[in-house]
C-alpha cells in the first residue's frame, strides 16, 4: 500500500503543476509516466482528485474495491509554490 500512496503522491504533486502551467511540456510528460504507473502497474481506475479543506482527497478503484488517500494541500503543493517562487530557476519550454 505505501508504494501506490508513493506513487499517488508523485503523480499528484505534478498534476497540480500542469494545473497551472498546462504548456509545460516536461511536467506533462512526467505527468504522464507517473499516471502510467498508477494505471498500467499498480492497477488503479477510477482516479478522482477533490481539494477540501485544505487537503487533497484521492479516491481510486483498486481490484474492484472503491479506497482513497488524503494528503495535505501544502505537502502537494510544495514543487509548485518552488516554481512560482523562483520561476527563473523552472524555465517553461513548450512544443
Amino acid at each position: 500500500m505505501e508504494k501506490i500512496q508513493d506513487a499517488i503522491y508523485n503523480w499528484l504533486t505534478i498534476k497540480v503543476v500542469i494545473e497551472e502551467r498546462p504548456d509545460d511540456k516536461a511536467a506533462a510528460e512526467t505527468e504522464e509516466m507517473f499516471r502510467s504507473i498508477l494505471m498500467e502497474e499498480l492497477g488503479l481506475s477510477e482516479i478522482e482528485v477533490k481539494k477540501e479543506n485544505g487537503f487533497y482527497q484521492i479516491s481510486y478503484c483498486l481490484e474492484g474495491e472503491q479506497r482513497s488517500t488524503r494528503f495535505p494541500q501544502e505537502l502537494i503543493e510544495v514543487m509548485l509554490n518552488q516554481i512560482n517562487e523562483s520561476p527563473d530557476r523552472y524555465q517553461n519550454y513548450p512544443d
